[in-house]
Parts: structure tokens; C-alpha cells; sequence
């Protein structure tokens, strides 16, 4: 029991420091993990599982922090820089946070609760699309194109997007989603602050209590979300943000249902990765895939531990990620939010030299040209998400 205690609370650790240190993923510290868990003997199974479990949930929860702060954005959380980014030049940046962290509990939630039902039907559903995946794919792509006003520019911008995305993962770079990303979604957004000067207002520190949720669209958000990202989940090349883009049609959210929506999306997500592994054999994070090197096959008992570890790392991590915030809210106001992003500029380019050379500085810049066009060609950025659903959709038709 000590050691299962210290395992948890060494993930909750873990999971606060990737989730605040942009370009730090979990996946790097689980991957380091699964190469030296054989020479440690003293290391059970048992504790690894709970350490990679209670440090994804609890990155996901202080992972909205920079997001929304610093613009600072990962494959999970990228989409909510973007309502997140204007709530914090309104003075509410904890309070965009809270509702991120209240989605991403309910995501837990919602996982545990109805995976027994999911546990039975997706190796069903899953045999059932294979083949037609890439099809799939190809609506979602027309589906993103075709929801904006000016369809041109839309297009140029999947397009550009989708190239990039399939010269990053064919290039000799290291972590290629880094520099993608970051320059997609979160240097363009720093960028266009800088240019325009942003000055952030004194920041409001809502306590929990004082924040009230309208049930209704609240409610209507969370099941459209808890329907669409447990199917999206199944499918390659689509993510948390992807689904909540779709949801997002589906139940019309203003812009803090959306930020909740985003956080229970990547909560289901991470949770769901571990039931796919489960179910179907698909490890569709780098999370499950480091848990599926340590135990080679899971078993029931091992998801109800990945449960257990989830739900209560999801309760530290909610009031952790609380603390956290109203920090950042108070170093925000305080100093010169230029110059915070000018750092943040600086940082997330050593970061890029650090973990993908000089190529990834390349895409980093590439990446950013393309963000920028899209913010001044008022085109929405998720129709960037390209960089990602092209690559899919070229490997299953190849393949």
C-alpha cells in the first residue's frame, strides 16, 4: 500500500510539472519511465499503472493553465487557447480554467460510468468502420471546410495545414506534434497579442462557489459531448478537440460551454484510450501505449485500477489546478503581459531547438505563417486540425 501511495502521488507530481512546463509531455515521462521500469525491480506493475494513470489525468487538469495563460498549447488543449485567450483579456482567465477543470472532472466521470456499456460495444463498432475509416475522415475534413462563411479561405488553410502536417511526420524530427502544434495554435495567437498590443486587465479570482453553470446548456453540452467522444475515440487521427468541434454544432455552445465541452472532451480522451487498449487492442495515447509495453496485456482487473487512479488523481487535481491559477492570475497582473510573451515566445523556441532541432524550428515558423493567415482571413483555426486528419486519412489509404 506505501508503495501504491507513493506511486500515485509521485503521478500527481509528474502530471502538474508536464502539465505547466510547455513542450515537457507526459508521453516523454512515460516512455522514460517503461525503459527503466526493467531494471528497477522493485517497481511492481501494479505501481507503474497507477503512477502513468494519476499523471495523465492530473496533466490534463493543470494543462489548461498555460493553454489559457500563455497561449502555450498541447494536442489535447490546443482548441481552447483560443475562447480561453479572450476570456483572460477580459479579466477572466480563472475563470475560463474553472470551467476547463469542471469539464474535465465530468469527463471522468462520465468515462467510468458509462464504460461498462462501451466496454461491450467496441470491439463491435470498431470491426464494424475499420474499412471505412478513411472515409470517415474525408466527411470530417468537408465538414470543417464547409461550416465557414468564406469557403476559399478555408480551403487554402486545410489545405496548407494538411501538407505540413504530412511533411512533419515524414521529416527526421523528434516529437513532431511539438513544433506543429505550438506554432499552429498557440506562437500565432502570442503573435497577433504582441502586434496588437494586449494589455491584460486586473484579473478576477472567482472563488468555485461564485461561478454559475446555466444547467440547461451546460447540461445539453455534456451529453452531446459524452455521445460524439466516446465514438471519436475509436478513430484514428481524431481527438479531443476534433470531437468537440462536432459536439459543438450539434448543441450550439457560447464560449464557456465550449472551454467546459473541450475539458470533458480530453478527460473522455485519455480515459477512453485506456478502454479501447482494453477492448479492442489500440493504444490511442501515449499513455495507454506505455502501459501496454509494462503489463503486454491488460486485463479487467487492471482497468478497474486505471479507474480508481483516475477518478481520485481527478480529484486532487481539480482543487490542485485551482491553487495554480489564481498564481498565474495574480503573475499575469502583475508584470507586463508583452513581455510575458515575449518569454514565452523565446521559451517555446529553445524548447523546439531542444526536443526537435532546427527542423522543428522550420515547422514552428511555417506553422505560425499559417495560424496568422488564418486568424486574418477570419477563418476558424480548427480547420488547422488538417496538420492531423490528412496524415490519417493518406496512411488508410495506403495501408
Amino acid at each position: 500500500m506505501i508503495e501504491i501511495l507513493i506511486a500515485f502521488i509521485l503521478g500527481i507530481l509528474a502530471g502538474t510539472f508536464t502539465g505547466l512546463a510547455p513542450g515537457i509531455h507526459i508521453n516523454l515521462v512515460a516512455s522514460f519511465l517503461v525503459s527503466i521500469a526493467p531494471k528497477l525491480e522493485i517497481i511492481s506493475p501494479t505501481s507503474a499503472v497507477i503512477f502513468i494513470s494519476s499523471m495523465s489525468i492530473t496533466h490534463i487538469f493543470i494543462d489548461f493553465i498555460p493553454s489559457i495563460y500563455l497561449g502555450a498549447p498541447e494536442e489535447d488543449s490546443f482548441l481552447t487557447v483560443l475562447p480561453g485567450h479572450e476570456m483572460l483579456k477580459q479579466g477572466s482567465g480563472h475563470e475560463a480554467v474553472i470551467y476547463a477543470i469542471i469539464g474535465a472532472f465530468s469527463g471522468v466521470i462520465v468515462s467510468i460510468l458509462i464504460s461498462p456499456i462501451f466496454i461491450q460495444i467496441i470491439p463491435a463498432i470498431y470491426s464494424l468502420i475499420y474499412s471505412i475509416i478513411p472515409y470517415v475522415l474525408i466527411f470530417v475534413s468537408f465538414f470543417l471546410i464547409f461550416r465557414e462563411d468564406s469557403v476559399l479561405p478555408a480551403i487554402v488553410g486545410f489545405l496548407l495545414a494538411g501538407f505540413l502536417g504530412l511533411a512533419t511526420f515524414h521529416l527526421p524530427v523528434k516529437n513532431p506534434l511539438l513544433p506543429l502544434l505550438t506554432g499552429l495554435f498557440g506562437l500565432s495567437t502570442i503573435f497577433l497579442s504582441m502586434k496588437q498590443k494586449t494589455s491584460m486587465p486586473k484579473q478576477l479570482k472567482p472563488r468555485l462557489s461564485d461561478i454559475k453553470l446555466d444547467k440547461k446548456p451546460i447540461i445539453k453540452a455534456l451529453l452531446s459531448i459524452s455521445f460524439i467522444a466516446p465514438f471519436c475515440s475509436i478513430l484514428p487521427g481524431i481527438g479531443s478537440s476534433q470531437a468537440t468541434i462536432i459536439a459543438t454544432e450539434v448543441s450550439r455552445n457560447e464560449r464557456k460551454e465550449f472551454i467546459f465541452m473541450q475539458g470533458c472532451a480530453s478527460a473522455i480522451f485519455m480515459v477512453f484510450s485506456f478502454i479501447t487498449l482494453y477492448t479492442i487492442n489500440k493504444a490511442r495515447s501515449g499513455s495507454a501505449s506505455a502501459i501496454n509495453e509494462l503489463l503486454q496485456s491488460i486485463s479487467f482487473s487492471s482497468i478497474i485500477v486505471i479507474f480508481v487512479a483516475c477518478l481520485l488523481a481527478s480529484i486532487v487535481a481539480f482543487f490542485l489546478a485551482l491553487k495554480v491559477s489564481k498564481q498565474f492570475s495574480l503573475l499575469v497582473e502583475k508584470v507586463n503581459y508583452s513581455k510575458i510573451s515575449l518569454f514565452i515566445c523565446i521559451f517555446l523556441f529553445i524548447i523546439t531547438i531542444a526536443f526537435s532541432s532546427w527542423i522543428g524550428v522550420v515547422i514552428l515558423l511555417t506553422g505560425t505563417c499559417l495560424g496568422i493567415y488564418t486568424s486574418l482571413s477570419n477563418i476558424k483555426k480548427s480547420n488547422l486540425m488538417a496538420a492531423l486528419i490528412v496524415p490519417a486519412i493518406i496512411y488508410y489509404l495506403t495501408n
